[in-house]
């Protein structure tokens, strides 16, 4: 049985340690996953954090991808790349080496015990929709019928600054070499 090709977006993050190296990090990890193809990057951002203090700034993106994983698939993906790179689960909006969220699937919506689409906040954060809004201004946010440039208006994007220097490699907007699988 054949797979169709779905595009999503993941919100990347990091405010521990090299921030960058973990993002750079994150972008081989879904470079490298069969059924994930045509990976482009937002430009980075560095973000005021949201949680509990003290905290450093984060360093934030948005990723695009062209994907044959089904949603629960790409969310364990996700979360293994995380753990790959030190992510400990404490307290909520922690500090942490690397956080990626599964923003958009497509056009799905789900609510499930391990996964929500679209993700419920990312529709009122600026540090998702300016990174977001850099790749896909004119994507509609399922469920609430708004394009991202729209639901951007509507937050104050203050508290995100595009970062000084950016390393050329991998925060490029370029598709990985092959293709994801259709089968399944």
């Amino acid at each position: 049985m054949s797979r169709r090709v779905e595009r999503a977006f993941i919100g990347l993050g990091s405010n521990l340690g090299d921030r960058q190296r973990y993002l750079d990090a994150a972008c081989r990890g879904l470079r490298e996953t069969p059924g994930i193809a045509k990976v482009c990057l937002s430009p980075l951002y560095e973000t005021d954090p949201i949680g509990p203090p003290p905290q450093g700034p984060y360093l934030n993106a948005v990723a695009e991808i062209d994907t044959t994983l089904a949603p629960q698939e790409l969310l364990e993906r996700l979360q293994a790349i995380e753990e790959g790179n030190g992510r400990e689960r404490s307290i909520p909006n922690a500090a942490r080496t690397l956080d990626l969220d599964l923003l958009f699937y497509a056009d799905r919506v789900l609510d499930s015990p391990t996964l929500t689409l679209p993700h419920p906040r990312c529709h009122e954060r600026a540090f998702v929709l300016v990174p977001l809004a850099a790749l896909a201004a004119d994507f509609l946010h399922p469920g609430r019928g708004r394009s991202i440039r729209a639901l951007l208006d509507a937050v104050d994007p203050s508290g995100v600054r595009p970062l000084a220097q950016q390393r050329s490699t991998p925060w490029r907007s370029s598709p990985s070499a092959s293709p994801p699988s259709e089968t399944g």
